[in-house]
């Protein structure tokens, strides 16, 4: 599904195996074809990763609870690709707003595809 700009909601991607909305509200959506290996995501959050094969980094998990919002949030915001604006996205399933990096400030999905 997707707006009539084309932008698809943010709960439209990579749900199909999601875990309840009550157990994990929370879920990365990752531009891997974006990233470019800084590995600054891993720096400040455990659920990044650096792949010595590949030079970059993934996330552990991809859906998670209110206890591990603050550093993949941070994830997010010190990611700079795509001029800063990140390749990593933090959406709360809830509402469907991306939380970070949210860099049109309405909470809608930032991706770049």
């Amino acid at each position: 599904m997707s707006d009539d700009d084309g932008i698809q909601r943010a709960s439209d991607v990579g749900s199909s195996d999601a875990p309840p909305v009550s157990e994990k509200p929370y879920k990365i959506i990752f531009e891997a074809n974006k990233c470019f290996g800084a590995g600054k995501c891993a720096e400040v959050s455990a659920n990044w990763e650096m792949s010595i094969a590949s030079g970059m980094a993934q996330p552990t998990e991809y859906f998670f609870g209110e206890e591990d919002l603050e550093h993949n949030v941070r994830a997010a915001e010190v990611c700079p690709a795509k001029k800063d604006d990140g390749c990593i996205h933090v959406v709360d399933r809830r509402t469907d707003e991306e939380i970070a990096p949210d860099p049109h400030g309405d909470g809608t999905l930032s991706v770049d595809w």
